[in-house]
């Protein structure tokens, strides 16, 4: 354990002035009381004593002698006055510099959002992901005025699961989980910071969805999506600005392909996730009617089916059991390839990375990361949960490997808070997974923009 021994010097010399007091009676108490020395201000008067508490002792009353504040002073003719004091190094150990001077009292750049302490800070304003701006993507007019480059919008939906309900709630955990993201540098990247990048990341919040009717509800996030990835881009070379989505059950991520699909064709989705979700639906779910035959088991399916998907795509983190034995079948038919959960023990991270990577190639990406893809040690409220999966580090440096790649759109899901713990271990958990995809969409512009560097400088 490591001490300050100034702070115990000073905590020693305050507690040898503390004057203990018995008061007798009904409500006795002991009173711990210290007066301070008297000392000289700026201006030669003398500081009026007074007995104060003893973490007044120790760190100074709080607006003690801190220049711009006011502080009652007695001049040598005895009579009051009001006069600026200067901050004390010695009694007030809590703050950061021994300069700091407070901010006048009609100064609120700390508080209003414009300055990055606030943006940093866990508490403060609205919560939207990682404390992005608020973007008003839904109303036609206020929208209008806006421009971006990446929005994150939820999409509370979970009449799709089969399991564990409660997703509905995940867009609001997960952006509470993203409380301690901040405009902050990468320890694994030198000198990136994803929210600090010239790129314009903005929260859309969530679009009014019926939780009463799966197909009108996914429609209305299929046109939250398009409107989003129709709009004009700010900063970037983006065709469109691109979207990723908190979800939600897993069902979401195919109204979130469509609108990827119509502006770059068929997408490579690159599927972290326990089970299959190819499933047909005519095989997997029992006796449902044509109109329910859309849930998260079977939505890659319907995708597809659709002419949304390339055919290079691939699964990560497979470990659920397969409801019949033609499934994989039929998954390669939808164009997908599968790396099984026990396989990073086999060939490590870097062998995953590869593996995804020359599966996907140059296309247009979409990644898509259902929770339970980790183990329900990392991230219990999944709405399925399977054991034996990826470590949350492993599932992270995954992602993280697959930089360069084309990401135009992502989505995590399945988080269901109702279950989790009291730590929030899965929120907190796919909003860092939300963080890595986002930053996998920066680090891709940031390339284009040195290869474009490159190719002036050899002209």
């Amino acid at each position: 354990m490591i001490f300050d021994f100034k702070i115990l010097f000073t905590i020693a010399t305050a507690l040898s002035k503390v004057k203990t007091s018995y008061i007798p009676g009904d409500n006795s108490q002991l009173v711990l009381s210290c007066e301070l020395p008297e000392r000289q201000n700026n201006v030669g008067s003398i500081q009026e004593t007074k007995p104060v508490g003893l973490l007044d002792a120790l760190y100074g009353p709080f607006f003690d002698n801190v220049e711009g504040s006011e502080v009652k002073t007695l001049s040598p003719n005895g009579k009051s006055k009001m006069q600026p004091g200067s901050i004390s190094p010695v009694y007030h150990h809590l703050t950061v510099t021994d300069d700091y001077q407070y901010p006048d009292k009609d100064d609120l750049r700390d508080i209003n959002g414009s300055s990055v302490l606030y943006r940093g800070g866990e508490f403060g304003g609205i919560p939207t992901f990682a404390h992005l701006r608020y973007a008003n993507c839904y109303d036609p007019e206020k929208f209008e005025k806006e421009q971006f480059d990446i929005a994150v919008v939820g999409a509370p939906f979970d009449s799709g699961v089969s399991y564990r309900p409660g997703a509905r709630f995940g867009p609001n955990g997960i952006r509470m989980g993203s409380r301690r993201l901040a405009p902050a540098y990468s320890v694994y990247r030198d000198n990136f910071n994803p929210y600090d990048s010239g790129l314009s990341i903005v929260d859309c919040g969530d679009p009014p969805v019926t939780p009463l009717d799966n197909r009108i509800a996914l429609d209305q996030i299929y046109r939250a999506n398009r409107a989003i990835a129709k709009h004009k881009t700010k900063n970037s070379s983006f065709k469109a600005p691109k979207v990723f989505t908190l979800g939600g059950d897993h069902t979401i991520t195919l109204p979130a392909i469509k609108a990827a699909y119509e502006n770059y064709g068929p997408v490579s989705v690159i599927h972290f996730d326990s089970h299959l979700d190819t499933w047909n639906p005519y095989y997997f779910g029992g006796n449902v009617t044509e109109y329910q035959s859309v849930n998260h088991g079977t939505y890659l399916h319907w995708a597809h089916e659709k002419g949304l998907l390339s055919d290079t795509c691939i699964h990560a983190a497979i470990r659920g059991p397969y409801p019949g034995p033609k499934d994989v079948e039929h998954d390669v038919k939808c164009g997908f390839d599968r790396i099984l959960a026990r396989d990073i023990d086999k060939i490590g991270i870097d062998g995953i990375v590869k593996k995804i990577k020359d599966r996907v190639g140059n296309t247009a990406v979409y990644i898509t990361v259902d929770v339970d893809s980790m183990d329900p040690a990392n991230t219990p409220a999944s709405g399925t949960v399977e054991p034996g999966g990826w470590t949350s580090r492993e599932l992270l440096s995954v992602l993280d490997g697959l930089e360069g790649l084309n990401v135009v759109g992502g989505d995590v899901v399945e988080v269901s808070p109702p279950f989790d713990t009291n730590a929030e271990l899965t929120s907190i958990t796919a909003s860092q997974v939300a963080d890595s995809i986002i930053s996998l969409m920066v680090i891709h512009e940031q390339e284009k923009g040195n290869e474009s560097e490159r190719k002036e400088i050899g002209k």
